[in-house]
């Protein structure tokens, strides 16, 4: 979920899709500017965008900073990274270009699903599943513990009131979905009065053990949590990391180690 763009208002064909939905609200729209593909819930708020010609680039920022987990973890090789929301399928098909991992995508939406496979590119069956369920449902479901070290939750509707799972006891789930380690990744609006809750929420689900990257411009501003035994590096190692991931994958992550290295406690940061 990102701030307004323009041009928004152009609907996809909806007698397509006549099956019962959670929320005509969430209506999936699109829009097309300078060669971006938009996916909105028949509103001008972004819930995702993808560049036509190069569909894996993440054109939005704050889905670029989703990955900042990557200075702390490599992907995984047999579990899978989780999505809660899918929005236009971007994370989807940035890490199926990426990385080797199996991908799962929570969207209780089935209609933001088929819209994402219509006009997003969204990776086929062999390399996404896609499971439609209230993501705090499947998240607290002891089957889901474990299954996902890695985690990027951005679950917002058509009110963008902020998101709309946001209880320490759905953090405290998703905590439990990492299994023994791993890292969550949250989109919040910096600037919207749910703020101050999810940051109190997710820092009593994971014990206070949470970084925040610098607020975007379009508001958003993206908190990593983490789970498992407790990081200690140093700034020089966390900004070598910065310099492999900004070179496999093309992310702007030295930036985002200089932000967190400010944290530092007698040379140390800790995580």
């Amino acid at each position: 979920m990102a701030r307004p763009c323009r041009d928004w208002r152009r609907p996809y064909n909806r007698a397509m899709y006549k099956s019962k939905f959670p929320s005509e609200l969430d209506q999936p729209t699109l829009s097309e500017v300078d060669g971006v593909r938009y996916l909105h819930f028949n509103t001008e708020w972004v819930q995702g965008a993808m560049r036509i010609k190069t569909p894996a680039e993440l054109v939005l920022e704050y889905t670029s900073q989703m990955m900042a987990w990557l200075l702390f973890l490599e992907p995984p090789k047999d579990e899978a990274i989780g999505m809660f929301g899918l929005g236009a399928g971007s994370l989807a098909r940035f890490c199926a270009k990426h990385t080797r991992a199996p991908l799962l995508a929570v969207e209780w939406n089935p209609r933001v699903t088929a819209a994402c496979h219509m006009f997003f590119r969204l990776p086929g069956e062999n390399r996404l599943r896609v499971e439609h369920a209230d993501a705090a449902e499947w998240a607290a479901d002891p089957l889901n513990a474990g299954r996902c070290p890695v985690l990027m939750v951005d679950l917002y509707d058509a009110s963008a009131q902020g998101p709309v799972r946001d209880s320490v006891k759905f953090y405290r789930d998703c905590r439990r979905v990492l299994g023994e380690v791993g890292v969550v990744a949250v989109n919040l609006f910096g600037r919207h009065e749910s703020f101050g809750k999810n940051i109190d929420n997710l820092s009593k689900a994971f014990d206070d053990r949470i970084v925040l990257l610098p607020e975007i411009d379009a508001g958003n501003q993206i908190v990593l949590a983490f789970s498992g035994p407790r990081l200690a590096v140093t700034p020089a190692d966390l900004l070598a990391r910065a310099e492999v991931v900004e070179s496999q994958y093309g992310l702007p992550a030295r930036r985002w180690a200089r932000s967190l290295t400010r944290h530092a406690v007698d040379g140390i940061l800790h995580f």
